[in-house]
């Protein structure tokens, strides 16, 4: 099963969408995670440790430290969110992404969205 970790990039409606869709989602806030004020290279080795997948909306820099961690290190995998998609089609999209694909499928492996 897939574990969701939001950066504090993320818009908390999308969080709190996909958990009010699909109570049994894990899918953990920025805050919760202890990832408000560090880097994303920070973010990323956090989410790592923890083997959930990043939820970002940061397009410019994130894949690029994505691309560096991976080099030498492994990830538990990203999602990029672009600022335009409407809530309730990255919730969609997460909850598919969530139902009918495995943590390991997601492995020093970083997606876009819209699916």
């Amino acid at each position: 099963m897939i574990c969701f970790q939001a950066d504090a990039d993320l818009n908390q409606i999308i969080v709190k969408a996909c958990r009010r869709a699909e109570p049994n989602m894990d899918f953990q806030t920025a805050a919760e995670g202890g990832l408000i004020g560090i880097s994303d290279s920070e973010v990323l080795s956090v989410a790592a440790r923890l083997e959930r997948v990043l939820v970002t909306h940061d397009r410019k820099t994130m894949p690029m430290h994505f691309a560096d961690r991976i080099v030498d290190k492994s990830s538990a995998g990203g999602v990029v969110v672009p600022q335009s998609m409407a809530v309730r089609a990255v919730v969609g999209d997460l909850v598919l992404i969530w139902m009918a694909s495995e943590a390991e499928e997601w492995v020093n492996r970083i997606r876009a969205l819209p699916l």
